[in-house]
């Protein structure tokens, strides 16, 4: 596979030494405010021999580096050589750590870069020297539209007004990458959008929830059962947590796995519980409960539990040995317990293991409520709506269900 080629003629670097190597390659001139034009730096046979050229001429360097990373998305690139001198190679990571995750390579070449016919001609226009990078970046993606109409959230009518909460839908954020737009919530090392980008479109949901400048405190996942009490120390890892504390914002990921809300209106104790199949089964709902129960002397017949967008039977399989574990729940939890890879009801499960623990049913609004406006849809039916991993595979986005008590105005 080709690479992306990024030639930093913002802090004096010129190609005039390397043209040769740049044969086959999708060339990006990182230009000044001035621009610096590209037959100036390349010759006619080396310009000739790439694959593209692109000038990165307009905006802050924050936008040219971000329009950098849109190119080489559409054109499925990953690695990126960076011609450049020592400063640039200081000032481009930190912009890299902004935009960029694991998934892309940059490897800096700034050994014997700087030819006479571009010495001297590093430019101190970049906004980037004279703003911190962190801020500048922030600031470009703020400007940026909506995509995919603006920010939209489904509430419980069961969780009462003394508490602020939602379940996140995928519009209204800033991802453009086809699988994580728009409101992807969740930054990982194995998929393509950066920390800042999902900074932004956490900031857009609490604007618009009503929590901002409140950061989310979004579970660490370890598909177990692991509650964190918030106030001990945090672990490294865990499914849930608890609180008690007034307009902290507890929140869970969700992407066929199931964002669960819990709330007790009489202590005002709220929790946040991430619920896969594999934490289904080893009680992580239940578990949760427990904390509130034990650690701040709830009953498990005040609390209330609202269970949020996340995949239905009709779409999740499990091989048929994990499947038929499900059973032991309940025999509903697998409609067609003969099939190769039979069809499993996680949310049935979970209904089930917190019924048993004492919570009242008619303080469980999942997809067998109907009295109710639905906020447990299946994920993998709602492309328009909903992140999938079952539908969109390992490079899928994440929503959230979250949660606050609200303090006294």
């Amino acid at each position: 596979m080709s690479d992306a080629v990024l030639l930093d003629l913002i802090h004096g670097c010129g190609p005039g030494c390397g043209g040769a190597s740049l044969r086959d390659e999708h060339v990006f001139l990182l230009c000044g405010t001035t621009r610096d034009r590209h037959e100036d730096h390349l010759s006619a046979a080396c310009v000739s021999s790439c694959k593209s050229v692109h000038a990165l001429d307009s905006g802050s360097t924050a936008e040219r580096l971000y329009r950098f990373k849109q190119t080489v998305d559409r054109l499925d690139l990953s690695s990126v050589r960076v011609l450049t001198t020592p400063r640039g190679r200081e000032v481009l990571r930190a912009y890299q750590e902004q935009l960029f995750t694991a998934v892309y390579t940059f490897d800096y070449r700034v050994d014997a870069l700087t030819c006479p016919g571009c010495a001297g001609s590093a430019h101190s226009d970049s906004p980037g020297e004279a703003v911190p990078v962190e801020e500048e970046v922030s600031g470009f993606l703020q400007q940026l539209p909506a995509l995919k109409g603006e920010v939209r959230v489904l509430k419980s009518s069961l969780i009462p007004e003394g508490f602020g909460h939602g379940f996140s839908t995928r519009n209204g954020g800033v991802s453009y990458i086809q699988t994580l737009s728009s409101l992807n919530l969740f930054s990982s090392r194995r998929r393509r959008d950066p920390g800042a980008v999902v900074q932004e479109n956490r900031r857009r949901l609490a604007l618009h929830a009503g929590f901002h400048p409140q950061p989310l405190h979004l579970v660490k996942v370890d598909h177990g059962s692991h509650v964190w009490v918030l106030g001990n120390a945090e672990p490294e890892h865990y499914d849930a947590v608890v609180t008690d504390r007034t307009g902290v914002v507890v929140a869970a990921p969700g992407a066929d796995c199931m964002p669960i809300l819990f709330a007790d209106p009489v202590l005002k104790v709220i929790g946040a519980a991430h619920a896969g199949w594999k934490g289904t089964l080893m009680g992580v709902a239940m578990a949760t409960v427990g904390a509130m129960v034990r650690d701040f002397g709830c009953q498990a017949r005040d609390i209330v539990v609202a269970v949020g967008p996340s995949v239905g039977s009709c779409c999740f399989t499990l091989d048929k040995q994990q499947a038929l574990d499900f059973l032991q729940v309940h025999q509903d939890c697998v409609p067609d317990p003969e099939s190769t890879r039979p069809h499993v009801n996680i949310r049935l499960a979970n209904r089930v293991l917190l019924l048993r623990g004492g919570v009242l049913p008619e303080h469980i609004h999942d997809d067998s409520e109907t009295q109710r406006s639905c906020v447990t849809p299946c994920t993998s039916c709602h492309p328009e709506d909903f992140f999938s991993h079952t539908r969109d595979g390992l490079n899928f986005g994440t929503q959230v269900g979250f949660l606050w008590i609200r303090g006294t105005e």
